[in-house]
């Protein structure tokens, strides 16, 4: 298991799963039973209901692994990339900043509390490596 977080204000996951949950109109337990890691079909679900309601309120006390998120891919039907971001902003505070074009991505550790002079020199710097990629 992966150590406890501190989730502060930060609820981009949880978020993602409730709206998508009610999107879909399952029950936690419907969920659950949908989670089941690709990589591992035979393990069964990799979370339960009761870890669904803890993630959902934003009071999950460990930082779910590959594994667990995999799971929520398939359980919500959306893409694993998704996830992934959604998981890396609440529990690292790192977001994800993409070229216009979106071809080239930067991991920004707390780009929502830069100013907006600093959010848009990490553009900037995207769109630079998406010209260097282009040549």
């Amino acid at each position: 298991m992966i150590p406890m977080v501190d989730q502060a204000a930060r609820t981009d996951l949880s978020d993602l799963v409730r709206t998508r949950r009610a999107e879909l109109g399952l029950s936690l337990r419907a969920l659950a039973s949908r989670c089941i890691n690709p990589d591992a079909p035979d393990a069964g679900p990799v979370v339960d209901h009761n870890w669904i309601d803890r993630l959902e309120k934003g009071v999950l006390r460990e930082i779910p692994d590959y594994g667990r998120l995999a799971g929520l891919h398939a359980g919500l039907q959306v893409p694993l990339g998704l996830i992934q971001e959604a998981a890396g902003a609440q529990f690292w505070r790192v977001d994800t900043v993409w070229s216009d074009d979106a071809e080239v991505r930067a991991l920004v550790h707390d780009y929502l509390d830069m100013s907006p002079e600093d959010q848009q020199r990490v553009r900037a710097l995207t769109e630079s490596w998406r010209k260097l990629k282009g040549d």
